[in-house]
């Protein structure tokens, strides 16, 4: 039996407006563009694809199943700007066909500096989904998937049951991703692996007239997945939300294709969707996922170098966390929100200098001429938010910045809270 898990992940970052070193003003966030980008993606992707897969649970009576993960950034974005895009979410979630995973609201890399911060980032997320939808998350799944044994165990000591992990070749070996598995010293946590394959077939091949697979079919795809038949349980399909329409525009087929997928998969009777949870109340565990160093799903080392790769990406996120301290004696709200969403990954993905295979990736939504701009401009904010610390009693860290010449200072990723 081969079950297909969906999941997609729906995120976009409030990205920085251009911030000078002469600002004094506290409204760091380029409302217009983030509004504008969020309309944008809402009718190209979220409000057309929502209705195809209601259409879908509602034309197959529930069989047709999927899950995804909603940032609270996104979260505030859609209440704020299209609450219509909301309540074709909450509208998903009445059918009880569509699991919501937890993650960190603010879609950080708190887990690498700040466990405690990672925590209450989990909670309020947790709590987030629960009120909006109804549904408390059982499954976690970490910014861009990054993993490693100690994320596991944290989050098995969080209560959670599973976890959303990329299936890494070089820790995975012979073995296939679509069996599940479980973290060292983790027994009652289920680790799903994506099968990037597969997944990248539909969220990066799937447009591309060179690929010598071109045009997918739901007929070709469903083949694809039969051959899991004997050979492992699911086929966790993980990717972003915003391929349907944004990333694969709907002249590519890729609607057509959604709709048309059930029911070529559904003509084989061994094969089904489930959700995270299903799959794993469903599904043995076959063995231990081993990851001691980090992983993730960006680009193709799937490593931490899309947000750690070089000095200013390093630097910025190590002045970002040194400020927790000061920031959460302040007691100021305001300033809490503003440094936690400083600490969205994009803003470092943004500084990336991987601009190699991977480059159009790096490109997407990015307002920035240069990583150095994004840096500057980051570096800018940071050293106003330290401006509006209330200490009480603590000293409040200067922002350091690099020069030139710290470019080649080589990059230690972080394994402990900063």
């Amino acid at each position: 039996m081969a079950s297909i898990c969906f999941y997609f992940h729906v995120h976009q970052p409030f990205r920085l407006r251009r911030y000078s070193v002469f600002d004094s003003e506290s409204n760091y966030f380029w409302d217009f563009k983030n509004r504008e980008i969020l309309h944008k993606v809402a009718h190209k992707c979220y409000l057309p694809a929502n209705q195809v897969l209601l259409d879908l649970i509602r034309k197959h009576n529930g069989r047709f199943k999927v899950a995804f993960s909603v940032t609270g950034v996104i979260l505030d974005q859609m209440e704020q700007w299209a609450p219509e895009v909301l309540d074709s979410f909450v509208e998903l979630a009445r059918t009880d066909c569509v699991e919501f995973v937890a993650e960190t609201y603010y879609h950080s890399l708190a887990f690498l500096y700040s466990r405690d911060d990672f925590a209450a980032q989990v909670e309020l997320q947790r709590q987030r989904l629960k009120d909006l939808f109804g549904h408390e998350p059982k499954v976690f799944r970490n910014t861009e998937l990054i993993y490693n044994n100690d994320l596991a165990q944290f989050i098995a000591q969080m209560g959670f049951h599973g976890i959303l992990a990329e299936g890494a070749d070089h820790v995975l070996g012979y073995r296939s991703p679509t069996y599940l598995y479980h973290a060292p010293k983790c027994p009652n946590l289920v680790t799903l692996l994506k099968h990037y394959r597969l997944s990248d077939d539909i969220a990066f091949r799937f447009g591309n007239r060179g690929w010598e697979e071109w045009p997918m079919t739901a007929e070709k795809f469903s083949r694809w997945v039969d051959n899991v038949n004997g050979n492992g349980y699911v086929v966790n399909l993980f990717m972003d939300y915003e391929t349907f329409g944004e990333h694969q525009w709907a002249d590519t087929g890729i609607f057509d294709f959604m709709r048309s997928l059930p029911d070529v998969i559904f003509r084989h009777p061994d094969n089904d969707f489930v959700t995270p949870s299903e799959a794993i109340q469903r599904y043995p565990v076959s063995g231990e996922f081993d990851a001691t160093h980090w992983i993730s799903w960006a680009d193709t080392e799937r490593d931490l170098s899309a947000w750690l790769g070089n000095a200013m990406q390093s630097n910025a996120l190590h002045e970002l966390y040194r400020m927790e301290a000061a920031v959460k004696a302040s007691g100021d709200p305001d300033v809490m929100r503003d440094w936690r969403m400083l600490q969205t990954s994009d803003h470092f993905y943004y500084m990336c200098t991987k601009y190699f295979s991977d480059g159009d990736v790096h490109k997407y939504f990015n307002p920035y001429e240069s990583p150095y701009d994004s840096y500057i401009n980051f570096m800018n904010v940071l050293d106003n938010l330290r401006s509006r610390l209330k200490p009480k009693g603590r000293a409040v860290p200067w922002v350091s910045r690099m020069t030139d010449q710290d470019l080649s200072i080589p990059v230690r990723p972080p394994t402990e809270a900063v």
